[in-house]
């Protein structure tokens, strides 16, 4: 399958839940999938397998929650290593990062707009982590508009 063809995915990675979203080239848009919940690793690492082999993504961003002032914290060492984990079973797929400050945040706003217009489905909530994917991922293609092109 020529690159350019492959899938993108965010990710917004929780010690319970992982928020997982495609990203469109052509649009710059994200959609969140369905959330991967999870009690341990290896059942992280099973989720993840049928994930990764559904979309087979040349890319994957994984949001980075860094402090306010833009230092690591403890946080962003577990996903630094998750991601490590990724790149060692996953060679053949790029990793990113991307600064995830405020997206859960700007996640419950739009469920909380949704509530109000009386738009929002019970469902919602539960997926509010792969929102926040697909916003840290609309936000990387946003910064990083030549890399679509690929």
């Amino acid at each position: 399958m020529p690159e350019a063809a492959r899938a993108l995915l965010g990710i917004d990675f929780g010690q319970r839940t992982v928020g997982v979203a495609v990203g469109h080239r052509l649009t710059g848009s994200a959609r969140p999938l369905d959330p991967i919940r999870y009690r341990d690793a290896a059942g992280l690492s099973t989720q993840l397998e049928a994930v990764l082999g559904r979309w087979k993504p040349a890319l994957i961003v994984v949001g980075l929650p860094l402090s306010g002032d833009g230092s690591e914290s403890a946080m962003s060492r577990q996903v630094r290593d998750f991601a490590a984990g990724l790149e060692a079973c996953y060679p053949d797929i790029d990793i990113r990062f991307q600064d995830e400050r405020l997206t859960s945040h700007v996640a419950a706003e739009r469920h909380a707009n949704r509530r109000q217009q009386g738009r929002a489905r019970r469902s919602d909530a539960r997926r509010l982590d792969s929102v926040a994917a697909s916003l840290i991922l609309e936000s990387w293609m946003e910064d990083n508009p030549e890399s679509l092109q690929r």
